[in-house]
């Protein structure tokens, strides 16, 4: 039988222990105000796009330091596999969305705004010794890339090209990129030869060719401005003669057919949260400034603008 006096006491250590556990619970839901877990943006999806949602994820929390706000490079389909079952807010995507990624979100009820934040020229590039392969056509790049193509040489694309090997770097199947460019090139999307060196990471394809003196690869146009030291890119003729991507081709539309718009999606549910509304607000605020700094091309002021005012 428990004595009395134990009781007395028992009962009030419970009294206080249930005010430490709501204070416990209080301070953890206060968050940077009571030095609790802070509040997190998710962000996942195109490694092209990667960079300017970075750039503005990096300045955006400068004023708001209280914020996570992770950006991850599963590619835009990979991105768009955990957007459209609500897993983050914010999916960074190369392309727009798919007819049957559309279906599924709607499925599970996701409704979502979809923004343009940049223009990118998908860029071809090769190692700094390639002096010869200036410049390409269209015809002969998807000689190259199209599915069951057994060109390894170089100088199966061009009679006075060296015999020297060809070997090639692009993105996965879950990229955006890859879904432009087979489009683009081949005439169909995700049309793609498979014996080549592939990576949802740019990075990794920056080293590749930059360390094949044969090599060859495609990403976005940040990535080759970011790496120049590094590699040489390929001027394309699209039938107009060969046209280099710059900022200045890429915004006046002669960099073709590789110039594309870039995007974010936006979850609707997320964007009723004050902490991602001011985040997409600041984003399209910013995006062109930030977009030229890493390499990309941004809107006119009335196109942000226009976006912004859609929100509303």
């Amino acid at each position: 039988m428990l004595r009395p006096d134990l009781f007395k006491y028992s009962k009030s250590a419970l009294i206080v222990a249930a005010f430490l556990i709501v204070g416990i619970f209080s301070a953890c839901g206060d968050g940077v105000a009571s030095g609790g877990a802070s509040a997190e943006i998710l962000i996942d999806g195109s490694s092209t796009v990667f960079p300017i949602s970075q750039a503005v994820a990096e300045e955006f929390r400068k004023e708001r330091p209280d914020l996570q706000i992770p950006v991850g490079i599963s590619g835009t389909g990979g991105g768009f596999k955990r957007f459209v079952t609500g897993e983050i807010d914010i999916s960074d995507a190369s392309r727009p969305m798919k007819e049957s990624e559309r279906a599924e979100a709607a499925e599970n009820g996701i409704e979502f705004t979809e923004l343009t934040v940049a223009y990118d020229g998908l860029s071809l590039v090769i190692n700094k010794t390639n002096d010869f392969a200036a410049c390409l056509t269209v015809a002969e790049l998807k000689s190259i890339w199209e599915p069951e193509s057994s060109v390894d040489n170089w100088n199966q694309v061009r009679a006075e090209f060296p015999d020297k090997k060809l070997r090639l770097y692009g993105p996965d199947t879950d990229s955006g990129t890859f879904d432009y460019f087979t489009l683009a090139i081949n005439g169909r999307e995700d049309a793609s030869r498979s014996d080549y060196t592939a990576s949802s990471d740019d990075n990794v394809l920056v080293q590749g060719v930059s360390g094949d003196r044969g090599g060859m690869g495609y990403f976005g146009f940040a990535y080759y401005t970011e790496n120049s030291e590094l590699l040489n890119v390929i001027s394309v003729d699209g039938g107009s003669g060969c046209i280099t991507p710059s900022v200045e081709s890429i915004n006046d539309g002669s960099y073709a057919p590789l110039s594309r718009p870039m995007f974010i999606y936006v979850n609707n549910f997320s964007l009723q949260r004050p902490e991602v509304r001011q985040f997409i607000e600041y984003y399209l605020n910013n995006a062109a400034l930030l977009a030229e700094e890493v390499g990309y091309v941004g809107l006119s002021e009335a196109d942000y603008q226009a976006q912004i005012d859609a929100l509303e």
